[in-house]
């Protein structure tokens, strides 16, 4: 155990040293603070224009109304608070993601800890000062909840007002309530989505007492701009929408986008539903993760923290050489090899290039496969 933790302090170490060592810039956390400054001047928050790089407010206004304590530290304290409560975070994550997988030893969490810092969705989470780490957490800690917990849905419900692409999680409960009911077979998922829903209520109700005007501008207009969070096709999107742009060589793949994400939905919902209702919590947790983060118009590197879970459920399923194979994909830093600075060229890729860029998204797509095999594989165990 003291070995475990000062490996996993020493990398951490490394790890903050190697950013400063990057001259990180924490950009996004400066977009949040300057939200949470718009906030309390009462500015029209979906007009700001924040940083050097002039970034707009893409999140829901609870988002902005939680970011309002930022304003209160001044840049140099809120970076380093922002790394530690992150490193923090992963250690959460990483011992959640465990306990998910069925493997609750302390010393696992941080010899997992002291490696997964350095992967790139983590890295990039870190780089931009981002909310990833703490919003797979609430859904973690949410689904980890006992079943009929007072607390269960309430971890989905605030980190779907806070980003809206965990409300998938919500649905996932919901179909497999519906699921479970034409088969007779009670269960607590859809009260636990009621909850997910009720939260999310609640925090969106909050936000729009605060923030009158900016709720309403954002719920029936800049929540169908997709465009305001960047170009479809950067090598960053590792979402079907961005795979498909990069391969068709233009900026929106439209319709064709919309089929492909409808499909990936519809599969990879029932893939979770069946891996619930037969017993796979965990399976069905990776799988909702990894659907929602194929169909969302953008889902940018550092949202695939997803993959710490994901790796540490395939080598606790005896899945190891998938493991090790997605283990080196998050910490190759692959996509970035690729051409990616000014003039768009994810919009001009050889075929290599777009293999490169599309690596996450691949692996999206064979987890579902081998999700499939595997809880198929566990009833045909149980049928015998």
């Amino acid at each position: 155990m003291p070995v475990a933790l000062s490996a996993c302090l020493l990398s951490f170490a490394a790890f903050w040293l190697a950013q400063r060592a990057a001259h990180v810039s924490m950009i996004d956390l400066m977009v949040y603070r300057a939200e949470g400054a718009a906030v309390r001047a009462g500015g029209d928050l979906y007009a700001l224009r924040a940083t050097a790089a002039q970034l707009p407010a893409t999140y829901p206004p609870f988002a902005a109304v939680l970011f309002t304590p930022l304003t209160l530290l001044d840049t140099g304290s809120l970076r380093t608070l922002a790394t530690a409560g992150n490193l923090a975070l992963l250690v959460v994550l990483v011992r959640l993601s465990l306990r998910l997988a069925g493997h609750a030893r302390v010393e696992t969490v941080w010899w997992v800890s002291a490696v997964a810092v350095w992967c790139e969705p983590v890295w990039t989470t870190l780089r931009y000062g981002q909310v990833n780490l703490a919003l797979a957490v609430l859904v973690l800690w949410d689904l980890a909840r006992r079943p009929g917990d007072r607390w269960a849905g309430v971890g989905i419900g605030l980190a779907a007002a806070v980003k809206l692409t965990p409300a998938l999680f919500a649905v996932f409960l919901l179909a497999t309530a519906v699921v479970a009911r034409g088969r007779r077979r009670p269960g607590p998922w859809l009260r636990h989505a009621r909850a997910a829903a009720g939260s999310f209520a609640w925090a969106t109700l909050i936000a729009a007492v605060v923030l009158p005007y900016d709720s309403w501008r954002f719920w029936t207009d800049m929540v169908f701009r997709t465009d305001r969070a960047g170009h479809a096709e950067e090598t960053a999107n590792q979402a079907l929408r961005g795979v498909l742009a990069r391969l068709l060589h233009t900026p929106d793949p439209g319709a064709l986008w919309l089929a492909t994400a409808a499909l990936a939905g519809t599969a990879g919902l029932a893939m979770a539903v069946r891996a619930e209702l037969r017993g796979e919590r965990a399976w069905a947790v990776v799988c909702c993760a990894v659907t929602a983060l194929l169909v969302s118009p953008v889902s940018w590197s550092h949202h695939w923290v997803w993959c710490v879970p994901l790796v540490l459920l395939l080598a606790a399923r005896g899945r190891r050489t998938a493991a090790a194979g997605t283990l080196l994909v998050f910490c190759s830093y692959a996509l970035w090899w690729v051409p990616h600075t000014h003039g768009r060229p994810e919009l001009r890729q050889n075929p290599l290039e777009f293999a490169l860029s599309g690596l996450y998204a691949a692996v999206g797509c064979l987890v579902l496969v081998l999700a499939a095999a595997a809880t198929g594989r566990r009833q045909a165990v149980t049928n015998e």
